[in-house]
């Protein structure tokens, strides 16, 4: 049963959300690989174009109106605009507007007559983001979490292109039982003892953009009727430090429009983060940021740490078990459900009744 079948109607507005929520500013690129030759991106099934000048990142529609050529295929006749490959359309970066037609001289009728859409572009965290909504866009910052914009911040961003929907790459991120089952092969945990089971709380503050869930009654392994005892362990494997009841500490947090937020347990002093931006349907951008806020020696330390285990050992072998799983699922909503399926519920809940919704000409629809 798809998602928009599930329930009478109960996930219509999840279910809408194929190819993403374009009210928000999502990340498209590292600002690192953006430069002044036009690059084609896709984003939200879009096809965008992405140039910079004079250091300022533009983001125009990649279709020449008059017979549908990439304006990524063109090149810059002139600072500040784009130039069709094809019969030499040319297009102002800051609003899309035709500004001349050259192959039909300088005083083509043409001219200011035709004009292709911009997007509004910001760069923050090293990261160009792109509003793709049509209402007004909401202040960038507005969708960053706001210790990701401390002075402070050392982050380091890894940028892939994964095959699956979007949707169930985040619930993948927030689900709570998947863990316990998928990574227990990872590196990441070969040396600790990850529980079989808990109980599961989901938490969000007044005001709180984040919705967050906590591990209570944690059980490092149990008795199942008729099987045995599970999981086992190895005698390397250290015993895990409990966690105070209502901690912060290793809480997994997600917020609109699709940004997960893991907090490393114990003495780790870093923070996971994930971004899944739809491409089109079967395939997004999976962005992950690991950022530790530290200055000085702390700061080469932490440089350090990163790239002599952190990239390997959880932003690819790890992150690269949740890659595997999420192309083979399908969308229907958790069917015989369990316990632990309250985390989906509950994202799937916040999609619902809180995504920002475009104005319409009468003003209302934002949420």
């Amino acid at each position: 049963m798809s998602v928009a079948a599930q329930g009478n109607g109960r996930w219509d507005r999840y279910a809408a959300a194929a190819e993403g929520l374009p009210e928000y500013w999502h990340p498209a690129m590292p600002s690192a690989k953006l430069g002044g030759k036009p690059k084609a991106w896709r984003l939200l099934g879009r096809d965008l174009v992405f140039l910079r000048h004079a250091g300022r990142a533009y983001a125009l529609e990649d279709r020449c109106p008059h017979r549908h050529v990439p304006l990524s295929l063109g090149r810059c006749e002139f600072p500040g605009t784009i130039t069709c490959v094809y019969h030499g359309w040319t297009f102002d970066l800051a609003d899309g507007r035709l500004v001349a037609a050259l192959t039909d001289g300088p005083d083509s009728p043409v001219r200011g007559k035709a004009r292709v859409r911009s997007y509004p572009v910001e760069e923050r965290c090293g990261v160009v983001w792109v509003w793709m909504g049509e209402g007004t866009p909401v202040p960038v910052e507005d969708d960053i979490p706001d210790e990701l914009l401390r002075p402070d911040a050392r982050i380091h961003a890894l940028y892939r292109e994964a095959k699956g929907d979007w949707r169930h790459a985040a619930e993948n991120g927030f689900d709570e039982a998947h863990g316990k089952m998928l990574h227990r092969s990872s590196w990441w945990v070969a040396f600790r003892r990850m529980a079989g089971w808990n109980e599961t709380e989901i938490v969000r503050g007044e005001n709180d953009r984040w919705l967050s869930r906590y591990q209570h009654s944690v059980h490092e392994d149990d008795d199942y009727p008729g099987l045995g005892r599970w999981p086992r362990f190895n005698f390397w494997q250290r015993r895990r430090k409990k966690i105070a009841q209502g901690s912060n500490e290793h809480a997994v947090s997600i917020r609109l429009p699709a940004n997960l937020r893991v907090r490393q347990p114990g003495r780790s002093n870093w923070t996971h983060y994930e971004w899944y931006t739809p491409i089109e349907r079967g395939r997004y951008h999976y962005l992950v940021f690991a950022v530790a806020w530290a200055k000085g020696w702390r700061r080469a330390l932490w440089w350090l740490r990163y790239w002599s285990y952190i990239l390997w050992v959880h932003h690819y072998d790890f992150n690269n078990q949740d890659l595997s799983v999420v192309p083979h699922m399908g969308d229907s909503h958790p069917a015989p459900s369990f316990r632990p399926d309250v985390s989906i519920e509950a994202w799937r809940r916040m999609v619902e009744t809180e995504a920002r919704a475009p104005l319409d000409a009468g003003g209302a629809g934002r949420e």
